[in-house]
């Protein structure tokens, strides 16, 4: 029995047995081209495969998890056309006279390094971001695709780090936890296994080639550790807390559409935040009293310029019509430029 500590990103806990997402290690080799342009239109050409492939686990994320998580994908698809990206990987085809595929892995490394080294802790997170939108065109570059994760059978993953794109592809019905190495509770793929209401662990300070694939393991993010190869005892312990936690989450189902009221009398109002019009079912579903804040930040993500008046009032309207007269919070939206 080995256990290790981390940071959690989603207070559960699961056990059940590991499968090793190992990242696949790119063999990029440096080889000098007579076409340019020819380079350059192959990249152009993988970036259009991206898209399409990008717009497919946008689609599929928000029939799981909702807009706003699922708006992540918008944004890989928007720096795909970001000119500063561009423009670096066909210089580098041009100057040096190179390969597609090295002239995109090495522009997403530099990009990467950028961000990984800027102060902010939101920024650091999107490292992550440029690494999976240059994996995934080094990828089509190579013919090689996304991996088919479909055939997968339920278990708690256990990698180096996860991708947006690897955590969305993956049937949320068979992902019953995360722990990976990496990450930061600021990356798109922790929102995404909060949305999802999965056990995740990051910052754990494993030795992959030590896992294994089919060894067992829980996942405790109430106490924030990871222990594989659990003993007899303390997988008893664990079984009775999974079941203690699914009698909770049955009590709260049973207190739908009751008052919420202390034992003096009085009234507590819990309400829910939401990041979209589509999240607006989550809250009516959960029987939240109202919506305790819109998080009208994400209306402006996965796109070119700021939404309108009008659309900005269309989704407010929509989802005060939708909430059908409970009360809705909105803050003021400010943003600072330079």
């Amino acid at each position: 029995m080995t256990e290790f500590s981390g940071k959690s990103v989603y207070k559960g806990i699961t056990i059940g047995k590991v499968f090793v997402l190992k990242n696949k290690d790119f063999q990029i080799k440096r080889t000098k081209v007579e076409d340019a342009q020819a380079e350059i239109d192959r990249v152009d050409a993988a970036g259009q495969q991206a898209k399409a492939q990008l717009q497919a686990l946008y689609d599929k994320a928000v029939k799981e998890v909702g807009e706003a998580s699922a708006a992540i994908f918008e944004v890989h698809q928007m720096m795909l056309d970001d000119d500063d990206y561009l423009d670096s990987i066909y210089n580098m085809i041009r100057t040096e006279m190179v390969n597609a595929e090295y002239a995109v892995a090495m522009t997403g490394d530099n990009f990467a390094e950028m961000f990984a080294n800027m102060d902010d802790d939101y920024m650091k997170a999107r490292s992550a971001d440029v690494k999976d939108i240059s994996e995934r065109l080094v990828r089509n570059l190579s013919g090689e695709g996304d991996a088919d994760l479909s055939a997968m059978e339920p278990s708690i993953i256990v990698a180096d780090d996860l991708s947006p794109s690897e955590t969305v592809q993956m049937d949320k019905e068979k992902i019953l936890g995360f722990v990976t190495v990496h990450g930061s509770t600021n990356s798109h793929t922790a929102i995404l296994a909060r949305m999802m209401n999965i056990p995740a662990l990051i910052g754990v300070p494993m030795n992959l080639d030590e896992i294994h694939t089919g060894m067992e393991a829980v996942v405790d993010g109430f106490e924030s550790k990871v222990i594989f190869e659990p003993d007899a005892d303390t997988r008893s312990v664990v079984e009775g807390r999974i079941e203690e936690e699914k009698e909770k989450a049955h009590m709260l189902q049973t207190l739908k559409g009751k008052e919420n009221v202390t034992l003096d009398g009085k009234k507590i109002n819990i309400y829910a935040n939401i990041g979209s019009v589509g999240d607006v079912g989550y809250v009516l579903e959960n029987d939240a009293g109202g919506i305790g804040l819109f998080r009208s930040e994400f209306l402006y993500l996965g796109r070119n310029d700021f939404p309108t008046e009008e659309e900005q009032f269309q989704a407010y309207r929509q989802v005060l019509q939708t909430m059908a007269g409970k009360k809705s919070n909105y803050p003021y939206t400010g943003y600072r430029c330079g």
